[in-house]
Formats: structure tokens, C-alpha cells, sequence
């Protein structure tokens, strides 16, 4: 058996005689027991006069008391003793030392270093071993000592007196076991077991008391701090109590105060003849308030239910409807509580019975301000802000539809694309079959004595011989022998090539060749030749029939065909899908770069300006605070003492109005004056204009009439959509002369993408190209001039466009101009188209009309119809060309609320004509631009490659070799110069001449493309091409035709294009040409003047446009002229060419499309309307 017993410090007691098969263990134990075992054996050991030479506190040692009794043999006990000479079991006398004890501070302990043995009469050994196990190291030393516990303990009471009963027992046992040593060992067993027994029960009953003594500790400290608790809860609700009672006294002397102050409230607001009052009687942002209604005064004063119904600033901000409650103090007042938010300035409010009784003050409605919180214009802030981010959820959530509805339109268009692929590699698997089939006809195992193929039955994947008789063909002289083969009626082309070799096993001259099956074959195909492919010069064909040779083991045909079908499919499902994916990052880069281009050109557009008037920022974003920088040394306001900026928003209609005027201070820059603005979250346009004045007096700088305007970016307003409606009688590409139907088209085109509404009338000729009108269809008819005109509708490049037709058959010509009556038909055109918009109930904001052709508008108009239903629109009017109908044009000039022309320098150099030069205030140059769509390097399908400013070497290149190769000249990188024109006096035909032998003489080649509508000046140019063809058949052809993909070609090809016009209101020739990367060439003149920058002369002028050169450019108009600028291009061509390229590539970088000219429509549109 063992006791245990677990002590906080080592323990070693002296007295207890330790005998036969007893093990005392002391076993060490790092850590510490629960408190409830230290704690008294704590106060145990506390008392021990060997407490101080315990090792360390916090070091445990288990006690573990063990016996064995033996039935057999009885064993003599005596007190151990070291090993020396005395006999054996010699026990020494009390009264001397002990041998294994020394002196410690005065008191005996064990020594150590003396072991005890016992032993016993039967010589048998029998050890009484104390194990102490592996003990950790300390730093303080540590002895061992041997110490009578009850000599040394002082404890108090019944613990005491138990442990001296356990040391008297103790000293009982050693008693009888030393009065019985001599009378043998009889009684042993029995000692030892009563010894070890009793020990264990004082065992049992000491742990026992231990923990009867921690339980009634622990209950003692459970009650005190339960009593604790309840002291301290008692204490808390005697304050709590106390506190209520305070506040509560508070809240009655406040409310007693409260009830006072209203009932003094309500009796002035009835003395004043008032039916309401509030309180408290200033009203804050992020308060209750109450509000009171006298009934009995009120137009409810029948009424038993009253509800206030109302909403803050102005009816504006959140709503509310509640039910009021009869008051204590009397007079028949009724009140409600309010809260008032923190973005309220106002509350505004009326009463009624909750259904049609209502009190609002005579009408005018009852409002009390709110002081100290939000003005007027910090809440319409605060509404554009809470817009803009509703905006900005309808977006995403627009987005995610329209995202979702791609992606299904994108399941819906694959699944009917794989349909179709399915559809198309059956009908091909069937194709294949029945040729195939046909071919299995004529083919054999063998043919004895030409070929045979060893061993006779084979399949797909095995390597055969196959033999040929060479004697009995064409190639019987050969030196060589090959065959050249395939399978399944030659499938995959050329699939087997191998050589012969000769046979000697086989009388005659045969040959053989081992080659492998193809897989999946069912026949085989081929030929015997000289050589290898490309260099054979003899053929055994089987006259003209191919050699084929059944494979006697192939897959059933049925299975066969399933598998071809399935292949078939896979692969067209394959190349459809990579034609797809072609097509799409195609379609994403370009439009990329249409998105960088413009947004480049609006960059350009505003620092065009910079000269005169910018922004810092310069790209101006709702809800910023932007700083306009003007230079008054450009404008009228050049030397003015002061400068004063009068501004607005969206067109001057923002709803705040006129701000006030600003004084601008001096900027850090020279002459620039600045002042600071903040933009409005509702803006879309910025609109200044200045002056010199604060006042309306004075000098005012308004940019002739347009004013200035900037567009504002991320605002939570739209500009609105205005409606144009042009009146023309040409339109790319389904009724195209000149330059005024591309305009048109191009132009609609442009305004239309910037998110206005576009509609062309044009005349309905017979000989319309309709094929480029989609959802043609009639619209509707009706009368007037005395005839029936019948409208129709179609889509034109994406536009609108409504076809008169009249019954009088003016347009049934077979052509647009050329008639004898044009001005009548063409008169009579614009009467009916302005009768149609009326009669259609259309009001366009503006009624754009082009040129001689229906310049008719701007006057029947005025005079018909301005008054009569269409009163909102205005007309502007273009020239185009001054050459013709000027008398017309002048009229048009005088009814026109707006005017322009084609070009800035044009405008000038027209100024002086009488027709033009009394509506000089009204008449405006904006340049014309090219359709990027149309004229696009990058989708263009007449070119063999496609290319971009990054690739325009490579591009160029092919494009000129193909274009060499289509009109004949010579393969040679050679510079080549291009010509794309009407050949007519306008556009220099003597200065082209003289171009093209110039060109020659310095090694250029040279390509002119276009036609004579004068019979003379055509013969004229035949003539010219028959010479230069006989003198110079490879470096100059003359095209005297149209041909519109041959056009595409020489505007890739080309290094230069030729425009030496005399006079050139735009021209778009020079425009196109730097599209596609092409250097101009140019007289300086009008339109061309305005777009072509001399690489030498003009990089001021082209740094002032935001531009680089771009070109060589010319004057006069002679062969001098010509001859300088036509020098100077070649020899940059063959001297620098690094040089050239980069100019290439800056030409096509710069965006000559309608994006810059549209915006400037734009404004004159709003112009006009203002």
C-alpha cells in the first residue's frame, strides 16, 4: 500500500524507523498544488525549525510510504547503520551519537554521505532505500538533513496532538521492535503491518481535516463577500434613488418652468392674433422642437383629429405627416414634436383633418427658419451630392445589366454561330463523302506489273513497301525515283515524300520506298517523280488519274464520316472563334484610339485658347473650385485699368443665375489676370465673358458675339439635346458630288455622337445608291405646291434621313446636278422640306442649309414659317464654295441668324465679296473635317495591311508595293508621289503638270487619280498619260478615272500627296492624306493653309494651334513655287529618312477629324439660339 502526501519544501523526518520492505520515495515535483493543499501545509511547514534549509520555496516533494508483507519469512529490523566492521544487525544505545547525523546551527541533522543497510539474521538482504528522484539544479546549495519533525513543529489545537499520537505510534512500533529483536522474528510481519497501517490512517485523517479546514474557509470567505456585495448593492441603490429623486425634482421644476413659458407664449401669439407658435423660439439644426396650433382659431376648429403635414427647405427635404395631441394648459391649443435635421434651414408646414380640411395660413403655408445650420446654396449642395451618388448607382447598376444582357447576347450569338458551324461541317463531311466515294471507285489493291504494295493487307499507322515498276512509265530514263503522296483524295496535301531505292529481288527495274499509312486513311494517293517536290521536272501521274490504292483494314465508313463531321466542326468552330476574337480586339483598339484621340483634341481645343483665356486645372470638373487665367493684351481690353469676370453656368441658365462680377488680380505670369470660381456639381459648360467696368457700362470682351464657354466634366447634369436638322441636297456616300456631301454626313455624325438629335432632308433622286440605306420604308405623304410628295425613311451612316419625293417627277433626272432647271428644282426642294416639318410637327432648334442648293431656306423660312409653327428654330448657313451661285448665297447671308464657311483663311479672303462682307459680324470660318471611320489605315479593307502610327513604316511599305504592282510601275523603293483630284482650274491642273515632270526628273515616281468634267482638259491629260507612259512606263501612270479603292491605296502608298490648288475653301484631300500618313504638299491657300504647317517655316504658327509641322507648303502659283516645295519633300525623302518617318508618324498622331470641328458647330448652334 502507499500514502501519499504532497509538501511544499523537502521533508525529511528522522524519527520514523524505516524497516524490512519498507520504500520510502521522494519523488520531486516542479510547479505548485492547488491552494487548499499548500495553504495549511504552508503554516506546516512555516513553523519547522528545517524550513530554512529547504531548497527553494515552490519545490515539492512527494512522500510515498510503502510496505510488502511476507507470509514466509520473518526479518529482524534494526536502525541502519554505515558499513564498517561491527556485526551485522548490531543496534547502537540511544544515549550515544549516531554516526550518519552532524551539527547544523546547533542541531543534529543526517549526514548525507552515510548510507543504511539492513539486516537480517538469515544473512538475506533486505534495503530500506530512500530514491530521491532527479532533483534540478539550483543555484543556491542545497543539503540534506535529518530533523526530528516533532522535536521542531509547532502547530496549534487538534493538528498538534494528532501528529504527536503519530509520533508516539511511531515510537511505540520501534519499542516492540527492539524488545523482540532477541526473541527472533515471530512477530515481525505483524509490527510492520500495524506500524504501516497506522501510519496510513493518520494519513487519511490528516488530509481529511485539511480539507474540512479549506471547505470552511472557503465558506467563510463565499459568506464575507456575499455580504460584501450586498453592502455594496445596498450603498448603489440608495444613491441610484437619490440621484432619481434629484432628477426627477429637476425635471418637475423644468417642466412647471416650461408650462409657464408656454402658457406665456400662447397667450401673446393669441394677443397677436396668431394661430401658431413653436418652441423653444430658436429653432436649431438636429433638434425637437414642438409646434403649437390654436384650433379655435383655426379652420379646423370643428375638427377632433388634427394632423401637421410638411417637409423641410422649401417643400424640398424630407417630408412628414403627424398627429397632434390636445395640450394641458388649455385655450384649445393642439402641439406635436418635430425633429428638425441638421440639413434643414426651413421647416414648412400646413394642417389638416386627414382628408380635405386644411389649415395653411390663408394659403402662403406656415415655414419657420431653422438659425445656425445650412444656407440655401450649402442644401443645394448637399441635394447635387446625394443626386450625383444616386447617379452613380443607377450607372453601376446600368453598367451590371448591360454587362449581364452582353454576355447573354454573347451566349445567344454562340449558340447560333456553333448551329450553324455544325450545319456547315455536316453539309462539307457529306461533300468530302461523296467524292471520296467516287474515288474509292477507281481505286485497287494493286497493279501488277506498275505497283504493288507488301504486305497486301494493312491499315492506318503500318509501315508498307511499296514497289514500282519504273520500266513500263515516263520515268524509265530517270536517275531518281520519289513518290510524292497523300490520302483521302489528297486531304491534307502533300503528306508522304519519300525515295526509292532499287530492288534487286525482282527480275526487272523495280523500285521501292517504305512509308507509313497515314491514320485514318482510306485510300491512298499518289505520284512517282525525278525528284523531290520543287525540283522534280518529271511526273508518272497514271496519265493525268494519280496512282490510288484501297486500304484493305479501315474503320467502317459510317464511323468514319461521325469522326470527319466532328472534326470538321472542331475546326471551324476553331478558326470562327479566332476570326472572332480578331475581329473584337480589333474592334477595342480602334475604339481606344478614337477615345485618346479626342481626348487629345478637346486638350488641344482648350489650350488653343491659352493665348487668351485657360484654367488651372484645365480640365474643369463640377464641384472644384477652378481659377480662369485671361491675357487682356489679345483682346479688346488690351490696356484696361481693370478687369472684371461676369460668369455663369450651362449656357448662362444655371439656376443660381449671373454670379457677381469678380475683380481679377494680377497672375504670375506677365499679363494674365486670374480670379478663382467655384464650379456648381449641376454644371456641364462654363460661361464668362469680361469687361472693364464692374458695372453693365463699358467695354466688354465676348468673343465676338459667341462668348467664351468651357466644358465642365463629372457634373450630375447632361446638357439637353438639341435638334438640327440639315436641308442639303448631296450626302455621302448615296448622293455624293463634291465635298458638301461628305460634310454633311461627317458632320451629323460628329454633333450626334456628342449626344444631339439629327435628321437630313434630302431630295429623293432616281438614282439613289440605296444599297447604303438600311430600313428604307415609307414614311408617309402629302400635298402641297400642287403635287403629292411621298416621304421615306432610312438609316445613313447611322443617321436619319427623310427622302422627298414629289409626284411632279423634278427629281426623276437620273443625276443631281446638270439640269437646266436646277435652281427651280432645288427651290422647290426647300419650300417642301420646311412644309414637311411642319406638317410633321417637328420644332428643330436649328435649321442647318449648305451652299447655293438650298440657301432658299434661310429666306422662305423667315418669311413662311418662323411665324407659323416653327418659331423656336434658327438658321445657320454654310458656303462651301463661293464659286457658284453667289447671288443666292448673298440672300441666304442676309436671313441667316449664323453663317460660316469652310475654313478660317477662306473667310478672310472672301471677306471683300459684296455678298459676304455686310454680315461680317455673323460669319464665322470653322474647318472641315474627315470621317475616321471611312479613312481609317488601321480597318481599311483595300489595304494589305492594316497599320497605325506605331507600325506606319511597315504598313506604308506594303501598301506601296501593292500599289506599284496594280497600276505597273517598277518594284522599287523609290519616293512616290501621289494625286487625288478633280482635274479643274480650282485645283491647279497647270501646277500638277509641272509637279509630275519634276517629280520624274528627281527619281520619284509619280500617280494621279481622278477626272475632267470639261471634255478638253480630260483629251488634254490622256495625252499627257500616253506620253509619260511610252517615256516613263515604270514611274508614272495616270488613272483619268474614279476608283475609290485605288484612292485608298495611293493615300497609303504615297509618300507625298500633291494639292496645289489655286483656291481651296478646305480641302480634304491634304487632311485624308495625313490620316494615312502621307506628307502633304500644298499651295498656301484657304482650308489648305489652315492645316498644313511647312517643317521649315511655320513652327510658330503650328506651336499656336497646339500642332507640330506637318508638311511643305508653297506661294504663288507658278513652277518656282511648285518646283521649292516639291525639292525640298524628295530631298528630305532620300537624305534623311529617319527624319521622314517620324514625320509620318506625327502626321497620323494628329486628329483631323470632325471631333475639334464639331465642337466649334457647336457653339455657333448655341450662338445662334442665344
Amino acid at each position: 500500500m502507499e500514502a501519499s502526501l504532497q509538501a511544499h519544501t523537502p521533508v525529511y523526518c528522522g524519527r520514523i524507523v524505516l524497516r524490512n520492505k519498507t520504500l520510502v520515495k521522494i519523488k520531486p515535483f516542479i510547479g505548485s498544488h492547488p491552494s487548499r493543499r499548500t495553504n495549511l501545509f504552508s503554516q506546516f511547514t512555516q513553523s519547522c525549525s528545517w524550513h530554512k534549509y529547504s531548497v527553494i520555496a515552490g519545490f515539492s516533494h512527494q512522500i510515498i510510504a510503502s510496505s510488502d508483507f511476507s507470509r514466509k519469512r520473518r526479518y529482524k529490523v534494526s536502525a541502519p547503520r554505515a558499513n564498517d566492521s561491527a556485526p551485522k544487525g548490531f543496534k547502537p544505545k540511544p544515549s550515544s551519537p549516531r554516526k550518519d547525523q552532524k551539527t547544523i546551527d546547533g542541531k543534529e541533522v543526517m549526514n548525507p554521505s552515510i548510507s543504511t543497510e539492513v539486516v537480517n539474521p538469515t544473512k538475506k538482504e533486505s534495503k530500506i532505500e530512500v530514491k530521491i528522484d532527479k532533483v534540478p539544479e539550483f543555484n543556491q546549495r542545497t543539503e540534506n538533513v535529518n530533523i526530528d519533525i516533532m522535536d521542531e513543529i509547532s502547530v496549534p489545537g487538534s493538528q498538534k496532538m494528532k501528529l504527536e499520537a503519530i509520533n508516539n505510534s511511531d515510537s511505540l512500533i520501534e519499542t516492540l521492535s527492539s524488545e523482540n529483536d532477541d526473541d527472533g522474528n515471530d512477530n515481525d510481519d505483524h509490527e510492520e503491518g500495524s506500524r504501516m497501517l497506522k501510519l496510513e490512517m493518520e494519513a487519511k485523517l490528516l488530509k481529511q481535516k485539511v480539507e474540512e479546514q479549506e471547505k470552511l474557509l472557503k465558506q467563510k470567505m463565499e459568506e464575507e463577500e456575499k455580504l460584501l456585495k450586498q453592502k455594496m448593492e445596498e450603498e448603489e441603490e440608495k444613491l441610484l434613488k437619490l440621484k432619481m429623486e434629484e432628477e426627477l425634482r429637476k425635471k418637475e421644476t423644468e417642466e412647471k418652468l416650461r408650462t409657464q413659458e408656454l402658457k406665456s407664449l400662447a397667450t401673446e401669439t393669441l394677443v397677436k392674433g396668431e394661430k401658431i407658435f413653436y418652441y423653444p423660439k430658436i429653432v436649431t439644426p438636429d433638434q425637437d422642437i414642438e409646434i403649437f396650433l390654436n384650433r379655435t382659431i383655426s379652420s379646423l376648429y370643428e375638427e377632433s383629429e388634427i394632423l401637421i403635414m410638411g417637409a423641410f427647405n422649401d417643400w424640398r427635404y424630407k417630408s412628414f405627416t403627424v398627429k397632434l395631441e390636445k395640450t394641458s394648459f388649455g385655450m384649445d391649443w393642439w402641439s406635436c414634436q418635430i425633429h428638425v435635421p441638421k440639413e434643414a434651414y426651413k421647416i414648412n408646414f400646413v394642417f389638416f383633418n386627414g382628408k380635405d380640411v386644411y389649415e395653411n395660413n390663408e394659403m402662403k403655408d406656415f415655414c419657420i427658419d431653422v438659425e445656425g445650420g445650412m444656407d440655401v446654396y450649402e442644401f443645394e449642395e448637399l441635394l447635387l451630392e446625394e443626386k450625383r451618388r444616386e447617379l452613380e448607382r443607377l450607372a453601376k447598376e446600368e453598367y451590371e445589366r448591360e454587362k449581364q444582357a452582353e454576355e447573354q447576347r454573347r451566349i445567344e450569338a454562340e449558340k447560333v454561330s456553333s448551329e450553324a458551324d455544325r450545319m456547315q461541317a455536316k453539309n462539307e463531311a457529306e461533300r468530302r463523302r461523296g467524292i471520296l466515294e467516287e474515288h474509292l471507285q477507281k481505286a485497287v489493291k494493286s497493279d501488277d506489273n506498275v505497283w504493288y504494295i507488301e504486305p497486301s493487307e494493312f491499315k492506318g499507322e503500318d509501315k508498307v513497301r511499296l514497289y514500282y515498276n519504273k520500266s513500263v512509265g515516263p520515268l524509265a530514263n530517270a536517275k531518281d525515283v520519289w513518290v510524292h503522296g497523300g490520302y483521302n483524295n489528297w486531304r491534307d496535301g502533300l503528306s508522304i515524300i519519300e525515295k526509292l531505292e532499287k530492288f534487286e529481288g525482282k527480275v526487272g527495274n523495280w523500285w521501292y520506298a517504305d512509308v507509313v499509312v497515314p491514320y485514318r486513311s482510306l485510300v491512298l494517293d499518289w505520284v512517282f517523280a525525278d525528284g523531290p517536290p520543287q525540283r522534280a521536272t518529271l511526273y508518272d501521274n497514271n496519265n493525268r488519274k494519280d496512282f490510288h490504292a484501297i486500304v484493305p483494314i479501315s474503320i467502317p465508313q459510317d464511323l468514319f464520316w461521325a469522326e470527319e463531321e466532328s472534326e470538321i466542326y472542331k475546326k471551324l468552330q476553331a478558326e470562327r472563334r479566332i476570326r472572332e476574337e480578331e475581329i473584337r480586339a480589333k474592334a477595342e483598339k480602334t475604339a481606344c484610339m478614337k477615345a485618346e484621340m479626342k481626348e487629345r483634341t478637346v486638350k488641344t481645343f482648350l489650350l488653343s485658347q491659352k493665348n487668351i483665356v485657360y484654367t488651372d486645372p484645365l480640365d474643369v470638373q463640377a464641384g472644384a473650385l477652378v481659377t480662369v487665367f485671361y491675357n487682356p493684351a489679345n483682346t479688346v481690353l488690351n490696356g484696361k485699368p481693370e478687369v472684371w469676370l461676369r460668369c455663369s453656368f450651362n449656357r448662362w441658365t444655371h439656376r443660381m443665375g449671373l454670379l457677381p462680377p469678380q475683380k481679377m488680380l494680377p497672375a504670375d505670369n506677365g499679363t494674365h489676370v486670374k480670379t478663382a470660381v467655384k464650379v456648381p456639381l449641376d454644371a456641364y459648360v462654363m460661361d464668362f465673358v469680361f469687361s472693364e467696368k464692374e458695372t453693365d457700362d463699358g467695354v466688354f470682351d465676348n468673343k465676338n458675339g459667341m462668348d467664351y464657354h468651357l466644358p465642365v466634366s463629372g457634373g450630375i447634369v447632361k446638357e439637353p439635346p438639341m435638334h438640327i436638322v440639315h436641308i442639303s441636297v448631296e450626302m455621302a456616300p448615296i448622293a455624293k458630288v463634291g465635298g458638301l456631301g461628305d460634310v454633311v454626313t461627317s458632320l451629323s455624325r460628329a454633333v450626334q455622337d456628342l449626344n444631339h438629335n439629327v435628321d437630313i432632308i434630302l431630295p429623293k433622286y432616281d438614282c439613289l445608291n440605296l444599297s447604303n440605306v438600311k430600313d428604307f420604308s415609307f414614311h408617309k405623304n402629302y400635298s402641297w405646291g400642287g403635287t403629292e410628295i411621298k416621304v421615306w425613311f432610312g438609316k445613313v451612316e447611322g443617321l436619319s434621313v427623310y427622302f422627298l419625293e414629289p409626284q411632279n417627277g423634278l427629281f426623276w433626272k437620273g443625276c443631281i446636278y446638270g439640269c437646266n432647271n436646277d435652281g427651280e428644282r432645288f427651290g422647290f426642294f426647300c419650300h417642301a422640306a420646311l412644309e414637311f416639318l411642319l406638317q410633321s410637327g417637328f420644332h428643330p432648334d436649328v435649321i442647318h442649309c449648305h451652299d447655293w442648293s438650298s440657301a432658299p431656306v434661310a429666306w422662305l423660312f423667315k418669311d413662311n414659317y418662323r411665324n407659323y409653327g416653327l418659331s423656336k428654330a434658327k438658321i445657320v448657313f454654310t458656303i462651301h464654295n463661293l464659286e457658284f451661285g453667289a447671288q443666292l448665297i448673298g440672300k441666304a447671308m442676309a436671313y441667316a441668324d449664323k453663317a460660316t464657311t469652310v475654313s478660317p483663311t477662306y473667310s478672310r479672303e472672301v471677306a471683300g465679296n459684296p455678298v459676304i462682307a455686310p454680315h461680317l459680324y455673323k460669319f464665322h470660318g470653322i474647318l472641315n473635317g474627315i470621317d475616321p471611320d471611312i479613312w481609317d489605315p488601321f480597318n481599311d479593307k483595300f489595304l494589305p495591311v492594316s497599320y497605325t502610327s506605331e507600325n506606319v513604316v511597315e504598313g506604308k511599305k506594303a501598301a506601296k508595293e501593292a500599289l506599284q504592282q496594280r497600276v505597273g510601275l517598277k518594284r522599287a523603293d523609290l519616293p512616290l508621289v501621289g494625286i487625288i483630284t478633280r482635274l479643274t482650274h480650282q485645283k491647279g491642273i497647270h501646277l500638277i503638270k509641272h509637279a509630275i515632270w519634276r517629280a520624274l526628273d528627281r527619281g520619284s515616281q509619280v500617280v494621279l487619280l481622278g477626272s475632267a468634267p470639261d471634255p478638253r482638259i480630260q483629251n488634254d491629260f490622256v495625252n499627257l498619260a500616253s506620253q509619260l507612259h511610252s517615256t516613263h512606263h515604270d514611274r508614272a501612270r495616270l488613272c483619268l478615272t474614279y476608283d475609290e479603292p485605288l484612292s485608298h491605296l495611293i493615300y497609303a502608298g504615297a509618300d507625298f500627296i500633291l494639292v496645289p490648288s489655286i483656291f481651296e475653301p478646305c480641302g480634304l484631300t491634304q487632311l485624308t492624306a495625313m490620316r494615312y500618313g502621307s506628307i502633304p504638299i500644298v499651295r498656301k491657300t484657304g482650308g489648305l493653309y489652315d492645316t498644313v504647317f511647312d517643317v521649315e517655316h511655320d513652327k510658330e504658327r503650328a506651336q499656336s494651334q497646339g500642332l507640330a509641322p506637318n508638311g511643305f507648303n508653297f506661294e504663288g502659283a507658278d513652277a518656282a513655287g511648285v518646283d521649292y516645295a516639291v525639292n525640298r519633300a524628295i530631298s528630305a525623302w532620300y537624305e534623311s529618312r529617319d527624319w521622314f518617318n517620324s514625320l509620318c508618324k506625327t502626321v497620323m498622331e494628329q486628329d483631323w477629324s470632325w471631333n475639334r470641328p464639331a465642337l466649334d458647330y457647336l457653339e455657333l448652334y448655341h450662338a445662334a439660339r442665344k
